[in-house]
């Protein structure tokens, strides 16, 4: 695994479990806003590298992944605010 894959998901998580603590049922206003900020984060990270080989390889496991960890985090807050996922 590369190391600009790893810093982007370990974000996503952290900003999820935020998002989950403080939010609350607003949940689904916040994710999407956390999944364009770890694309951004993911931008500038593959524009920080010197290495050019891959680097939409890389950018695609990056942002697939947080959007794999931002999926499981909307199920488990589904399940934790059910009125907030209906109502929306």
């Amino acid at each position: 695994m590369s190391r600009t894959i790893l810093p982007v998901w370990l974000v996503t998580l952290a900003a999820a479990i935020v998002v989950g603590v403080v939010a609350g049922a607003a949940y689904l206003t916040w994710l999407p806003v956390v999944l364009a900020g770890v694309t951004l984060l993911t931008f500038a990270i593959q524009l920080m590298l010197q290495r050019k080989e891959e680097t939409v390889t890389r950018m695609v496991f990056s942002i697939g992944g947080a959007l794999v960890i931002l999926l499981v985090a909307t199920g488990v807050l589904a399940v934790l605010h059910p009125a907030a996922a209906v109502a929306a």
